[in-house]
């Protein structure tokens, strides 16, 4: 057998190797993005969580009462578990608190997360000094496939916005770069969406909790 054959030989050993490393690698990312990653919040009982919606409201409601001239700025707090709370009514996942007999008025549209992502199943949030973390279980291609989207909360000119730092497709990492752009077009297109109420001067997370200061 001549070099040309041994060489030959090895080529197609080398390729064939390449191909297994190839498959490899594209079931272990499959195997990623289809497995469950840790949860960002612990469970919550069905009660809790109406009452962290009835919570969410009563707050929500708080925003919209004129204040008083001269009180100066004030801040309303939110807690994840709050949070999760709404995002899970907005999304049907919990009954719809019943709305107070005093005709108060229940959460405006920019406070009722509306579409933030379709087809959700499941919904948890958290918050850890000025991060906030998200989890969407959804479909993707047929396929329940959880999402896990961190970043920080912010506004500008009157309007939410968001920067991604962390960003998972079920357990697999995707560098925040690479999404964060496509990420900012698609809240651009939603811009309207974002407008913060007129009575809110600013909006971020701050020592785990959200927090909206008001004009």
């Amino acid at each position: 057998m001549n070099k040309d054959e041994n060489g030959g030989g090895v080529f197609v050993k080398f390729q064939r190797i390449i191909s297994y490393a190839t498959l490899a690698i594209s079931i272990l990312t499959l195997v990623l993005v289809l497995k469950r990653p840790a949860p960002v919040a612990p469970a919550v009982a069905p009660a809790a969580a109406a009452a962290n919606a009835q919570s969410f409201q009563e707050k929500v409601n708080q925003l919209a009462q004129p204040k008083v001239p001269g009180e100066g700025e004030s801040e309303v707090r939110m807690s994840s578990g709050e949070v999760s709370a709404a995002l899970a009514q907005a999304a049907g996942l919990l009954p719809s608190a019943a709305g107070p007999s005093t005709g108060t008025p229940t959460a405006s549209p920019a406070m009722e997360f509306p579409g933030a992502v379709p087809n959700i199943k499941d919904y948890q949030v958290s918050m850890d000094g000025d991060i906030v973390r998200g989890q969407f279980l959804t479909q993707i291609a047929g396929k329940d496939v959880y999402l896990t989207l961190a970043g920080h909360l912010g506004s500008k000119d009157g309007y939410a916005t968001f920067d991604a730092t962390e960003v998972k497709v079920g357990d697999l990492a995707v560098p925040a770069a690479l999404v964060n752009e496509v990420l900012q077009k698609k809240l651009a297109e939603q811009h309207d969406q974002l407008k913060l109420p007129n009575n809110v001067k600013d909006i971020k997370v701050e020592n785990g909790e959200l927090v909206f200061v008001e004009k």
